[in-house]
């Protein structure tokens, strides 16, 4: 008896184990645009339509290099910019353009409509069964086997909701502008190269909400995500 329950106990821990290996990754769509383009405002709609499903990761970067056009951005950071360069590096890219939208750091679309955004994350998904991230409070879990490069975690906070920003200069001058899952902060956590290793999370500012990206180097495909 005692080895019959052995044997259903290894059984079940298998079967728990392959249906946490199968589970579907989320996929991240981040969108690099800037309240001073007038061809961002349909982009900046169509990530915010998809952002409520819960199997994406839906993230909306302020460029800086719009900021001297007449309107600065305000959610623009350096660091954004830095990153969509890095994606440009990535993606065999000679230039920098808003609106992009990056899915699961391996393709890139304008994405000013839902359908364009939809057909290239059926082209660029992640597949299951790769490395897994687990946020919790105060600290997230990386595993799984190595990756062919070192990895770069990164951590990042922003808006929950969708705010609404009243522009009055610039080419979208006289709008008011709705931005959803505006990032406020991007923050390189350390590296991982495989096994289980964890990373203190520190406290964020009070209302944002948390994600946490595992990167093949900067700039390269994503390979796992997870969402507060």
């Amino acid at each position: 008896m005692k080895r019959l329950a052995a044997v259903a106990g290894a059984l079940m821990a298998a079967a728990v184990a392959g249906g946490a290996s199968a589970q579907a990754p989320i996929q991240v769509v981040e969108l690099f645009t800037s309240q001073g383009c007038a061809s961002c405002p349909p982009a900046d709609a169509a990530v915010a339509q998809l952002s409520a499903r819960p199997e994406l990761l839906t993230l909306s970067y302020g460029v800086t290099y719009w900021d001297s056009q007449g309107w600065k951005d305000t959610f623009a950071q350096s660091k954004f910019t830095e990153r969509q360069w890095a994606y440009a590096r990535g993606l065999k890219h000679s230039n920098v353009a808003t609106p992009q939208v990056v899915i699961n750091g391996r393709l890139d679309v304008v994405g000013q409509s839902v359908p364009d955004i939809e057909a290239a994350l059926k082209r660029a998904a992640l597949p299951a069964g790769g490395p897994q991230v687990t946020l919790e409070a105060g600290s997230v879990a990386i595993s799984g086997a190595a990756p062919a490069h070192t990895a770069v975690v990164w951590l990042l906070r922003y808006e929950p909701n969708p705010i609404t920003v009243p522009i009055k200069r610039g080419e979208n001058g006289g709008k008011t502008l709705t931005v959803q899952h505006a990032v406020r902060e991007l923050k390189r956590l350390g590296d991982w190269a495989g096994g289980v290793k964890s990373f203190a999370v520190p406290m964020g500012p009070t209302g944002l909400k948390t994600a946490v990206l595992l990167q093949a180097g900067n700039g390269g495909p994503i390979l796992a995500g997870a969402k507060s």
